[in-house]
């Protein structure tokens, strides 16, 4: 059986002096977990235009000068479809802050942000993206609770879009 390509995803991390917004997701994949804001890439979209899309419709704000930290592949157990996350942090946004259907924006101090409340992962790689450091990481989870398999490795990368 050939494995399907990898589903585009989108991840994005809207910040402040010493602050990041966080969407505790309302319904859907993740429901009950505080996480950035993203999403599918849709057919002709850049995966820059689907943060910033994603980010407008889930929590109001126009985002721009997107800075590239990273790419983050998983897989769960017994799905053969890989998830290929390409994770982003902004300081640059307008707009005024709203809840949507999806979720519910709120601003968190970095030294408050509530990883008991996150995929288990997000402790891992979240130092690199406060820091502006660029990393791949690879997840294998079982269910959405256990982490079976990680790496996660600073490299050189991509920044500005």
């Amino acid at each position: 059986m050939d494995q399907p390509p990898n589903k585009l995803l989108t991840l994005l991390f809207v910040m402040r002096p010493n602050q990041v917004l966080l969407g505790m997701k309302k319904r859907g994949f993740a429901i009950g977990r505080w996480n950035g804001f993203g999403g599918k890439v849709q057919v002709g979209e850049t995966i820059e235009d689907a943060a910033k899309r994603e980010t407008l419709e889930e929590c109001g704000l126009v985002v721009s000068s997107l800075d590239k930290v990273g790419v983050m592949l998983f897989e769960f157990l017994n799905d053969p479809q890989i998830l290929e996350v390409h994770v982003y942090r902004t300081e640059q946004f307008e707009g005024v802050l709203q809840e949507s259907e999806e979720m519910r924006p709120q601003w968190f101090n970095v030294m408050e942000i509530p990883f008991q409340s996150m995929w288990p992962d997000d402790s891992m790689w979240f130092p690199f993206l406060l820091s502006k450091r660029y990393f791949n990481g690879y997840f294998k989870y079982e269910g959405h609770n256990t982490i079976l398999n990680h790496t996660i490795t600073e490299t050189e990368g991509p920044h500005k879009s």
